[in-house]
């Protein structure tokens, strides 16, 4: 399987919130969805469950921002890791 952290580097971001995004490839990161079960104390879940984010997009999904509420951050959150997912399976990364 492909390296998906190095998969996000010049790609778009997935999470798209509005108003948040700044649409700056340079700053796309996989941005790790954490869930009960998936990942422990200070341990990432595995990167097949990360959203390709931007800069402003990251910040607000891990709340070093808070603009949205939680609930609307963490659904556009999982959003972004269902497109992800599914343009690297097109891509047979998956």
């Amino acid at each position: 399987m492909a390296d998906l952290r190095k998969e996000a580097k010049g790609r778009e971001c997935q999470v798209r919130l509005a108003g948040i995004c700044n649409g700056n490839l340079d700053t796309v990161v996989l941005a790790h969805y954490r869930m009960a079960g998936l990942n422990g104390m200070g341990i990432k879940p595995n990167d097949i469950f990360g959203a390709w984010a931007c800069s402003s997009c990251h910040d607000e999904i891990d709340r070093r921002t808070r603009h949205l509420d939680t609930d609307e951050a963490r659904l556009a959150h999982a959003e972004g890791v269902f497109r992800t997912q599914a343009i690297l399976k097109r891509e047979g990364k998956l």
